[in-house]
């Protein structure tokens, strides 16, 4: 049975539940509060000594590090990562996309907002990231214009990598009521079966 190191509030962990869920996968989850430093404890740190979560653990010890190298690792050999190399390759682009522009502005908002105290400094940044992630949920209320999923014509990694931060983005401050083709293709991943949601 595979073990993920993981905090179930990170959308970065909760990928690796969508798909593992959606598939139907036995597998064993470990709690790790990043939030509170469990991830920079000498003993985490020697599974994973870049000190974040997920990490995917196998049987035989091998360990793999990064929610979408984990999630592409996972999805092999499913309908969840195409064979063909076009489609492949767009799946690719759209889980850089997510790590690159998504996920610093939306992610990093929801982190601010929740997570520390309304007179951190930090929270200083929250307009800018307001202003960088409208952007950024244009492109994907534009691409998902006439189409239901981001890559070819079923559900995949790439609408599971954008799923998870994107269904939350209000904790960051974001209206999502004025993207209508977000808002439709968020209702389609979850009629998914074997959908689970977020756990807090």
């Amino acid at each position: 049975m595979i073990t993920i190191y993981g905090m179930r509030a990170s959308g970065n962990c909760y990928k690796l539940q969508l798909l593992l869920d959606r598939l139907g996968r036995d597998y064993r989850w470990v709690d790790v509060d990043s939030a509170h430093g469990e991830t920079r404890t000498p003993g985490y740190l020697a599974k994973n000594p870049n000190g974040k979560v997920p990490l995917l653990e196998l049987d035989d010890g091998r360990r793999l590090a990064e929610s979408d190298a984990i999630l592409c690792y996972l999805a092999e050999g499913t309908p969840f990562l195409p064979d063909d190399r076009w489609l492949r390759a767009q799946t690719l682009q759209w889980l850089f996309f997510e790590q690159y522009s998504h996920e610093p502005c939306i992610a990093v908002a929801r982190f601010i907002r929740g997570w520390l105290p309304p007179d951190h400094p930090r929270q200083a940044e929250v307009p800018a990231l307001l202003q960088k992630g409208a952007q950024v949920l244009t492109v994907m209320e534009q691409h998902l214009a006439g189409r239901e999923w981001f890559v070819g014509d079923s559900y995949g990694i790439a609408d599971i990598a954008l799923y998870a931060y994107t269904h939350c983005a209000g904790d960051g401050g974001f209206d999502l009521s004025v993207f209508p083709n977000i808002r439709a293709w968020l209702d389609r991943v979850q009629a998914q079966p074997g959908h689970s949601p977020m756990h807090s």
